[in-house]
């Protein structure tokens, strides 16, 4: 069988191409493996992110407090398996947006725009914003269930649903089909310079690291490597859409499925901004950082270890 040639991004020459197909099956799986290492801090983030909505800083308890006393907050009020909320929605989401947008962007690598300047950036940007757009509603029912605990600790609109499906029937029979997209809006910039920062700053990040020769080329180390540096810009660049995303989300809606605390991104942002202060769209940085750094770090692991098993499988084939 022979194989689909791709022009891949700097740092994945060493290996021979795949399928686009077999992208998105790989890409999929990858961040569906890293998510169940960090959904527990998907969790924290969430609860941080929502926690002082619209309220000036030092008007509120501060329930949630930082990384460790955050995590024994959720586990005291929740259970341990309280960690684990969103769970199922979490996989779905990883497992749709990551399989398109891996998909698509090994679609661009194969057309050759890795290899035009600027091109790892775009075609990450384009590949992120169809993945978000396709995952919207897995990520909607995510955030919301999330956001639910009990009345003593509870931060943010509480929804009250009992299950992924029953959260996916409720916004159906309520807000219509439409619903099910509320706050992609902001999902889709979120995702958008995440995927264009993680998969530009992985590529460059693993090339370097492979230049410097201090780590055996085809050793996972090297990926790790590149991941690890790769996650510092994820965060930095993406707190602030990721705060947006989650109060656009997590917000009750009027009687026509409209939001009634804001009317969008740039109306999110403005009063966040007018009544918390620019900083609180860096709410959350810690436990945001802490979990985009290792999902970011396995899932490229995960992605770059698994497609080097299906490359050479193909080969062996060939």
């Amino acid at each position: 069988v022979p194989l689909i040639q791709a022009h891949l991004a700097p740092g994945m020459e060493a290996v021979e191409p795949v399928p686009p197909a077999v992208d998105l099956v790989l890409g999929a799986s990858a961040c569906c493996l890293a998510c169940l290492f960090t959904n527990p801090l998907e969790v924290v983030k969430t609860r941080l992110q929502l926690q002082g909505e619209l309220q000036a800083k030092g008007t509120y308890p501060r329930l949630y407090r930082g990384l460790v006393a955050s995590v024994v907050a959720v586990a005291r009020a929740d259970g341990l398996r309280g960690l684990q909320k969103g769970l199922a929605a979490g996989l779905l989401y990883q497992g749709l947006m990551n399989g398109v947008r891996f998909y698509c962007y090994s679609l661009a690598c194969q057309a050759g725009l890795s290899q035009q300047p600027g091109g790892t950036v775009v075609a990450g940007a384009v590949a992120g914003a169809l993945g978000a757009f396709v995952g919207s509603p897995a990520y909607l029912v995510k955030t919301q269930l999330q956001a639910q605990t009990v009345a003593a600790m509870a931060v943010g609109h509480q929804h009250q649903h009992q299950s992924v499906l029953g959260a996916l029937e409720t916004i159906w029979r309520q807000q219509g089909l439409l619903g099910l997209w509320r706050g992609v809006g902001g999902a889709v910039p979120r995702v958008m310079v995440g995927s264009a920062t993680q998969l530009a700053t992985f590529a460059s990040a693993k090339a370097w690291v492979q230049e410097q020769q201090w780590l055996p080329e085809e050793s996972w180390l090297v990926a790790l490597a590149g991941g690890m540096i790769s996650s510092v810009a994820v965060a930095v660049v993406m707190t602030p859409f990721d705060v947006v995303s989650t109060r656009l989300y997590n917000q009750p809606v009027d009687g026509a499925g409209r939001g009634q605390l804001y009317g969008g991104l740039a109306d999110c942002l403005v009063k966040i901004c007018q009544q918390e202060g620019p900083s609180a769209l860096y709410k959350g940085l810690g436990p945001a950082y802490l979990r985009l750094g290792p999902h970011t770090i396995l899932s490229m692991l995960f992605w770059d270890e698994l497609r080097k098993l299906a490359s050479r499988a193909q080969h062996q084939d060939t």
